[in-house]
């Protein structure tokens, strides 16, 4: 018993290993994908340094430093890289200071409608009958709207406001994660292991979230990578519609609505944040698809 217990974890740990080193492989094979991991890691060095990297505090105006070009065109300073904005802010420090929101937002849309998700679509996928139902035709009624359109509803009904409209996406966002654990779980369902862990004396609860759960996540993972740059996306757009972040917070798409009637007499309050949008989204959507290739055994080439 002594040497089982003894050698057990050194036959695990190479296994383990394997399997990361796979995923690695098919990852790394997709090179959009390796360049969006190593803009997402930048971002986020970005938002976890931005006291220590910004060179000025993102709400301080400068009001003898109006509308200043970037450095380098003509009016342009050196202390201020990339211009200001309209009243006077550094756009360099909003740019790092709203990185943080912008991901701030992404983690917690997605993990509010992944636990959601998973919990609902498992129960649907489980029992099934009337319960399943019920669930589904409600998760219809809500993909029947534009999910922006619905979101902008919601935030209207609760409040503009960052959170609210954190709240608002994470609802509109939970039915794709409903639909898809429901389906993954109905295929495990009727496989071998669960019917033999069910014969086994296993509960509703074990069978659910310990034996066919695990087995389900990697599509799961690919969809929340995916609906992490939506939710950035929809949160700016959220911002840029007055019912998202308020000013004078550093967000994206609040910095977007602020410099609408300077965009032809000052392009850069209008191209950056919409640059770092862009940015942003690219790089989290090129990580999906290498997550994809690597999750997806279909996809997986000998």
């Amino acid at each position: 018993m002594t040497e089982v217990t003894a050698t057990s974890p050194i036959s695990t740990d190479p296994s383990r290993r394997a399997r990361l080193a796979e995923f690695w492989y098919y990852f790394s094979e997709n090179r959009g994908a390796v360049i969006g991991l190593v803009f997402f890691l930048f971002l986020v060095l970005l938002a976890v340094c931005a006291p220590l990297i910004a060179p000025h505090d993102p709400t301080i105006q400068y009001r003898e430093a109006v509308l200043l070009p970037p450095f380098w065109e003509e009016g342009g300073r050196a202390a201020f890289l990339l211009g200001t904005d309209a009243v006077g802010r550094d756009m360099l420090s909003r740019l790092i200071y709203g990185t943080r929101f912008s991901l701030f937002v992404g983690v917690i849309v997605t993990t509010l409608s992944l636990i959601g998700g998973i919990l609902i679509g498992v129960i649907a996928g489980y029992f099934r009958g009337w319960v399943d139902t019920v669930i589904m035709r409600i998760m219809d009624i809500i993909l029947a709207f534009p999910s922006l359109l619905l979101a902008l509803v919601l935030v209207a009904v609760l409040g503009p406001g960052l959170t609210n409209a954190m709240i608002a996406i994470a609802l509109v966002f939970q039915p794709h994660f409903v639909r898809l654990t429901r389906a993954a779980v109905m295929t495990e369902k009727t496989r071998d292991y669960v019917v033999a862990a069910k014969v086994a004396g296993a509960g509703h609860l074990r069978l659910m979230f310990k034996t066919i759960l695990p087995n389900c996540m990697a599509p799961l993972i690919v969809q929340a990578t995916l609906s992490f740059s939506s939710a950035i996306l929809d949160a700016a757009a959220l911002g840029f519609l007055g019912m998202g972040a308020q000013p004078p917070t550093p967000e994206w798409g609040t910095m977007l609505a602020e410099a609408r009637e300077f965009i032809l007499r000052a392009w850069w309050v209008v191209t950056l944040p919409g640059l770092a949008i862009l940015a942003t989204v690219l790089a989290i959507n090129l990580m999906g698809d290498g997550l994809r290739d690597a999750l997806d055994p279909k996809l997986k080439r000998s």
